[in-house]
């Protein structure tokens, strides 16, 4: 078994540095106490209604169920110094993500020098030929990326981070990091007063700060709006809690409409334009005249005003080709083409199971393997080797002969864990975390983001639809 990171305790009787000022104080506090602040954060979550619709799921009357993300009162500190590293290598991964997305669309110059494969391009299911050639502000696809980062332990006890995952499409959670932060406040002010705790809840202002310097150049004072699929979207409560946080207005597709070629919203005031779109839409929804024909959910004509540079999506439209799981491999040659430099923040070891050879180490060593769809989200669709039956790797081992290039396979990384205040008591549960990096005339993120935790002894699934939770996550100031 390797080595495990745990983030507070260095051994079993040593805490780490940025965590004695904290343990001390948990030291102190009853587990009676402890109990009835847990239970005190699920009543206000549930009356804020800081809930997510569980997909397939279904309660007793059939209908769909609405789940509370659990809060764990144990926060996730960070020290400045590595936030600052982090920081550094968020920013320049995020940059190199977007001159490739431009260049997907442009000259196509990473292909044309051999790093990446056409077909992982051009054959790629997020491909959208629809915008070759089209320019879109600031060079910026890629407005608000969600970076999956884990932790693990290195041979000598020392932990690195690694990057999991890039979500560039509709990344979400960013609402749970500023809750989580409000509740730990309400629940634990003393503990704000004895830590120099970097804030978090100026996002919202610099996420409309980002929005409007990437407006289509004309327009001086741009109208901002959240496009949401509507309520029964499982992150719905995110996007009227961030439309209402900056002070925008929160929007379905049946309120807008087309006109000489410029997107309008339906006001009470009458037609009033508008000029970016933080759209929670996916790209096939957005437009039925371009996309799929039977979305209800986004404009009709909104794709031929979006070429045209007269309003802004953020993200912007075929974004995803650089989210893909068979393109993450990539990333470092990425980092090296674009900018000249070597990556800051690693990449997991990553095997392509179309690769011949690498799907035949694949097939021998599964039960070691965490093998995932590469258009997989969610923590669906993937097996978790060490954790599986025979039964279930041998039913995965046929999925993957009948379709290797639907995968990739990663070693089994122990994630670092975390102290996490559970039905027994305080224990360690495995967490990653999700910074939210904002890029619009300049690339910018508050410190920290939302950690999530693995409920379960034992389990590497911190999705909360595979019953994950979060936790406040501090970057110490210093």
């Amino acid at each position: 078994m390797s080595p495990m990171f745990d983030e507070m305790h260095a051994t079993s009787t040593a805490v780490r540095e940025h965590y004695r000022t904290y343990d001390r104080w948990l030291a102190r506090q009853p587990r009676d106490v402890m109990r009835s602040r847990r239970e005190e954060a699920e009543v206000i979550f549930r009356r804020v209604g800081i809930t997510f619709a569980v997909y397939g799921a279904k309660d007793e009357d059939g209908a769909g169920t609405e789940r509370l993300i659990p809060f764990d009162l144990i926060p996730r500190i960070i020290p400045a110094h590595e936030w600052r590293e982090m920081e550094r290598g968020l920013a320049q991964r995020v940059s190199a993500l977007n001159r490739f997305i431009h260049d997907v669309y442009h000259g196509q110059e990473i292909i044309k020098a051999g790093l990446i494969p056409p077909e992982q391009v051009f054959g790629n299911s997020q491909f959208r030929p629809e915008m070759l050639g089209v320019d879109v502000p600031g060079g910026v696809y890629a407005h608000i990326a969600g970076i999956d980062i884990v932790r693990a332990a290195n041979a000598d006890g020392s932990g690195s981070y690694y990057v999991l995952e890039d979500n560039l499409r509709v990344p979400s959670g960013v609402s749970y990091m500023l809750e989580n932060r409000k509740m730990t406040m309400r629940l634990f002010p003393e503990l704000f007063s004895e830590h120099r705790i970097a804030p978090v809840a100026h996002y919202p202002d610099l996420l409309l700060e980002s929005l409007r310097a990437v407006a289509p150049a004309s327009v001086n004072d741009p109208t901002v709006v959240v496009l949401t699929p509507g309520m029964y979207n499982s992150a719905y409560f995110e996007h009227a809690f961030l439309a209402q946080q900056m002070g925008v207005e929160l929007v379905e597709g049946q309120d807008l409409f087309v006109r000489d070629n410029f997107i309008y919203m339906r006001t009470t005031q009458g037609p009033k334009r508008v000029d970016v779109i933080y759209r929670r839409v996916d790209d096939d929804f957005l437009d039925p005249l371009a996309f799929r024909a039977d979305s209800t959910l986004g404009c009709a004509g909104l794709l031929s005003v979006y070429r045209a540079g007269n309003v802004t999506l953020a993200n912007a439209i075929g974004t995803g080709i650089a989210d893909d799981k068979s393109i993450y491999p990539y990333v470092p040659k990425m980092v090296e083409f674009y900018l000249g430099e070597k990556p800051i923040l690693n990449n997991v070891p990553t095997h392509l199971c179309r690769e011949p050879q690498q799907l035949q180490y694949v097939l021998e060593h599964l039960e070691e393997l965490v093998v995932k769809e590469v258009h997989g989200a969610g923590g669906y669709g993937m097996l978790v080797g060490p954790a599986a039956t025979k039964a279930e790797i041998e039913a995965f081992r046929q999925q993957l002969k009948a379709n290797p290039g639907n995968y990739i396979a990663q070693p089994t990384l122990s994630l670092s864990t975390c102290p996490t205040f559970v039905e027994s008591g305080i224990a360690p549960r495995h967490i990653d975390l999700r910074p939210f990096v904002l890029s619009g005339k300049t690339v910018q993120m508050v410190p920290g983001g939302l950690t999530r935790v693995a409920l379960k002894d034992g389990s590497l699934v911190v999705n909360s639809s595979q019953g994950g939770g979060t936790k406040d996550t501090w970057v110490l100031e210093g």
